[in-house]
């Protein structure tokens, strides 16, 4: 049995993916989208922004209500979506009752979808499953 030093293996990986993003004159950007205050969403976002500055990782959040509507959050994941800046989009799940997350995350492109989660995503990752 190996056993797997994960917190060695994390650092070594960030360090790479530093250094890869260093010497590129691209530098990749992360839409971090939450609904409401949910603070154990808050907590995770709130990580993944600091891992995206430990990389080099442009980092934009964007904080929408409790009470946001479904058009609201379909409307910024549009604007997002076409967004040179964003190469990246991460919709926080869960999302208020009120909210249908399915049809939010149709507004995210799969090839912008870091979770994975887009209805392509999910289609791709059903083919591979045959």
């Amino acid at each position: 049995m190996k056993i797997i030093d994960g917190k060695s293996l994390a650092t070594k990986l960030r360090a790479n993916i530093k250094e890869t993003i260093d010497k590129s004159t691209k530098k990749p950007g992360l839409a971090v989208v939450i609904v409401g205050t949910d603070p154990a969403s808050q907590i995770y976002v709130r990580n993944k922004i600091k891992a995206c500055a430990e990389v080099g990782i442009r980092s934009y959040s964007y904080e929408l209500p409790i009470d946001a509507s479904q058009k609201q959050v379909e409307d910024l994941l549009d604007e997002l979506a076409v967004s040179s800046e964003i190469h990246g989009i991460l919709l926080q799940l869960p999302l208020p009752k009120h909210l249908n997350a399915e049809s939010a995350m149709a507004h995210i492109p799969f090839e912008k979808d870091v979770d994975g989660f887009s209805p392509q995503n999910l289609g791709l990752l059903a083919l591979h499953k045959e």
